[in-house]
């Protein structure tokens, strides 16, 4: 695929570029890590409030700039090369397009302002014990109350869920599959931190007793389907925005280990390597700009979303290994960085599926 960005693109790519460089290198993550923060919420809001990434992709009726799903996919693609630390996935991506999708006009208006300008952090509660993104796995149950609905159940694996002050919820009810949304502080929400692979990206448990839910548009109307279409491609360009991190850390590597009286980079080995993975990246970057602009033009993005999902997930984990080995026995140790890209590498391939899964998932909709 021969894919261009517009100068103007290509110019906030730049100064989103610098801005991460500058705000926030590794160290940065080093540094909330070891503090026990999930993020710097001086940071989150620079980035809402300076840039207004939050809002981006949100139209700019209801508080954001009303941009579309490619420049969100720079947006990602740059917070994967920078390894940033913050609720951009699960407040704006995740829960930002739940409400856009499935909301009333009013619920827009009421909730997505905040989403949009970093003052109210949100996250989306799909999955439970088997992680599987799939309505067929999906059981807490909904039940009408006087002032809308209850909710009855446990959610797993939720993204920037202790930090969240909304919750957006896939519950059932009679009718069907429904979105709900929940004050995350309301009584009969139960937060749990769970231990994670990659620290740069929490997650957590969710128990719902009795806990007082509004519904997010019509009941039974949740389409599971196209809401992780939107969120499947900002993981892949997050993916392949890591991915180039590793090549380019590998490459750096390569030209300033010296090995045998030679910078390793001099050997035809590692050159075979080096151009292999820059081919890998290349390609995954293209399924991953094609589903952007298949979702821009407002096509049916299945297809494309699970084929960049699969690629850039295969290609992330791939460059973190490569880039390991060629730093050798420091490479995976706590004081090299490399460890860090990796490991959200590794939780990256198995989030929302599988690369199999979604090799299948892109098969099934193809008819095959």
């Amino acid at each position: 695929m021969d894919y261009h960005f517009t100068p103007e693109q290509d110019q906030f790519r730049e100064i989103l570029s610098r801005f991460l460089r500058d705000k926030s290198p590794a160290s940065v993550a080093r540094a909330t890590l070891e503090e026990g923060h999930t993020y710097d919420a001086g940071l989150w809001q620079q980035l809402c409030g300076e840039l207004g990434l939050a809002g981006l992709h949100i139209p700019e009726a209801y508080g954001g700039a009303g941009y579309g799903p490619v420049e969100q996919a720079i947006v990602m693609e740059e917070q994967g090369r920078a390894l940033l630390c913050a609720p951009f996935l699960a407040s704006a991506v995740m829960a930002g397009h739940a409400i856009l999708q499935a909301g009333t006009e009013a619920q827009k208006q009421a909730l997505l302002p905040g989403i949009a300008d970093g003052s109210v952090v949100a996250a989306l509660a799909v999955t439970e014990q088997q992680g599987l993104w799939d309505k067929a796995d999906i059981q807490l149950a909904a039940s009408p109350s006087e002032d809308g609905f209850v909710l009855n159940g446990g959610k797993s694996f939720v993204i920037d869920g202790q930090v969240a002050d909304l919750l957006v919820v896939a519950g059932r009810t009679k009718v069907g599959l429904s979105l709900f949304t929940v004050d995350a502080g309301a009584e009969g929400v139960v937060v749990t931190p769970l231990q994670a692979v990659d620290t740069t990206r929490k997650l957590a448990a969710i128990n719902f007793e009795n806990a007082p839910a509004q519904l997010l548009g019509e009941d039974g109307g949740a389409d599971l389907q196209r809401l992780n279409n939107a969120v499947l491609v900002a993981l892949a360009n997050e993916a392949i925005g890591g991915a180039q991190a590793m090549l380019d850390a590998a490459v750096e590597y390569a030209k300033m280990r010296v090995q045998f009286g030679r910078v390793i980079g001099s050997f035809q080995g590692i050159k075979h390597r080096l151009a292999d993975l820059m081919v890998e990246v290349e390609l995954a970057k293209a399924a991953a700009y094609q589903a952007a602009q298949i979702l821009a033009d407002g096509d049916d993005a299945t297809i494309a979303a699970s084929q960049a999902k699969a690629a850039a997930s295969d290609v992330y984990l791939h460059a973190a290994e490569e880039c390991i080995q060629f730093h050798g026995g420091i490479g995976f140790t706590w004081e090299n960085d490399t460890h860090l890209w990796f490991k959200r590498a590794k939780s990256s391939e198995v989030f929302m599926g599988t690369p199999a899964e979604h090799r299948e998932r892109l098969l099934q909709a193809m008819g095959v």
